[in-house]
């Protein structure tokens, strides 16, 4: 059972600042995963030529089980408003999804308020540098899935930016993901590294590896997280790896599990 974390920067490429459907297809299909988290996900944005990465990254891993959860609508950045129930779902919309080869019993979502306060944030690509933003609001999308190892829970999320908050709402996740069964699992860019990760959760780190920056790796801010209550029946993690694709400014993260039989 392969399980992967990637955040998609809504699907861009750094060396041209592009976003190709058939690119990002190719990357999303390279990982092999059987359960993906996405974070940085678009949906009917200008700027990704209004794809639904969601749907493009099922498509291209065979996967009949996604579901995108908006956390904004209109441009990160720009002009945009925190998702609110009602929202026109044609509108551009940005969050994060959950993809999985397995069938999903059911679904939860928690929202996880935005700091109150603007924090420096380093913009990638041509044309970036350091901004003083506003937090965004984000989500927590979970599901518990029919997998190799029986009904396993999975979620994702991308946690704030800004430092302190970003442990909050971990808190908060972890806090949630008790009420749903074991063994429960967690991927996403939390925007933390390895250390305060495991200290605050108190779940096992799964994969050891730097994401963050893409073209040379300097500190890892995506995980693959593990609940050690009933973690044994996801069986040993057999592989990790972090590979070089093209789209994104974080490398995927891909922990493969061998579950017992």
């Amino acid at each position: 059972m392969r399980l992967a974390t990637f955040n998609l920067l809504h699907g861009r490429t750094l060396s041209d600042g592009t976003v190709h459907a058939g690119r990002l297809a190719d990357a999303v299909a390279a990982l092999h995963a059987d359960v993906l988290g996405l974070q940085e996900v678009d949906r009917e944005q200008p700027r990704s030529g209004h794809l639904d990465l969601t749907a493009i990254a099922a498509d291209a891993l065979g996967a009949h089980t996604h579901r995108f959860a908006a956390t904004l609508t209109g441009t990160p950045g720009r002009h945009w408003q925190p998702w609110h129930p009602g929202t026109d779902d044609t509108a551009p919309q940005y969050g994060i999804a959950l993809i999985s080869r397995y069938r999903a019993r059911h679904w939860r979502l928690i929202r996880l308020p935005a700091a109150p306060m603007r924090s420096p944030l380093w913009v990638p690509g041509p044309g970036g540098g350091p901004v003083l933003a506003r937090d965004e609001p984000r989500a927590l999308l979970a599901a518990v899935l029919d997998t190799p190892a029986g009904p396993v829970t999975v979620a994702t999320t991308h946690l704030s930016f800004v430092p302190g908050w970003n442990l909050r709402q971990l808190r908060v996740a972890v806090r949630a993901l008790r009420a749903l069964p074991a063994p429960r699992v967690l991927l996403g860019d939390l925007n933390l590294p390895a250390a305060p990760t495991r200290a605050l959760s108190r779940w096992r780190l799964l994969g050891r590896a730097a994401t963050y920056p893409s073209p040379a790796p300097r500190i890892q801010l995506d995980h693959v997280l593990a609940d050690p209550h009933g973690a044994d029946r996801l069986g040993p993690v057999v592989q990790v790896s972090t590979p070089a694709v093209a789209v994104s400014d974080h490398r995927p993260l891909v922990v493969h599990l061998d579950p017992p039989r």
